[in-house]
């Protein structure tokens, strides 16, 4: 195996292990945030809510098992420089790195092709993980942002042309009423 051939190899195993260990851990400042919340909560429901998501965050370290059932489709937002010597191999290192992570932690088969009409159980597709790429002339670094967008509350979006006269309450009331219409997903 060629230097080139390793470097891509550990890249991709980093890249699935990080995947596989974000499905399973929370941030620390989102896990600290839920603690406090809890902490202050005083109705009996929301309390019994938090206590249960710590419950599932302790399942998830327990078990080693992803923190969630809809682990999502993976994005990628990708800052890197136009010198980056495994520039030309990105693309498949992450999408190598999403079916490697998707056999591992395990994430949920997420990708059906649409005129095919068929799970690939890889979780990678035509367009699937989608990567958004941000190329920096002259450098030579890259960085790497995932995020797992399940169907539930990551990916519903819609979108509207207001009339020029609606302004800002117009913006609002669109929001709000888009929001609603989502109801616990929302």
């Amino acid at each position: 195996m060629s230097t080139k051939e390793q470097q891509v190899q550990e890249m991709t195993d980093k890249i699935a292990n990080f995947i596989s260990y974000m499905a399973k851990v929370l941030p620390d400042d989102v896990q600290e945030k839920i603690h406090e919340l809890a902490q202050d909560e005083k109705n009996p429901m929301a309390k019994s809510i938090y206590e249960t998501m710590q419950h599932n965050m302790d399942l998830a370290a327990q078990l080693n098992r992803p923190s969630c059932q809809d682990t999502g489709v993976l994005q990628f937002w990708v800052k890197v420089g136009s010198n980056y010597p495994l520039l030309g191999e990105l693309e498949d290192i992450l999408r190598e790195a999403t079916y490697k992570a998707t056999q591992e932690a395990p994430l949920r088969l997420n990708c059906v092709e649409t005129f095919d009409e068929f799970n690939t159980g890889k979780n990678i597709g035509l367009t699937a993980p989608y990567i958004h790429w941000d190329i920096i002339p002259g450098r030579d670094d890259v960085e790497i942002l995932p995020y797992m967008a399940g169907g539930g509350c990551s990916l519903p979006g819609s979108g509207k042309t207001l009339m020029p006269g609606e302004g800002y309450e117009g913006v609002a009331k669109f929001v709000l009423d888009l929001m609603t219409s989502y109801g616990l997903n929302a």
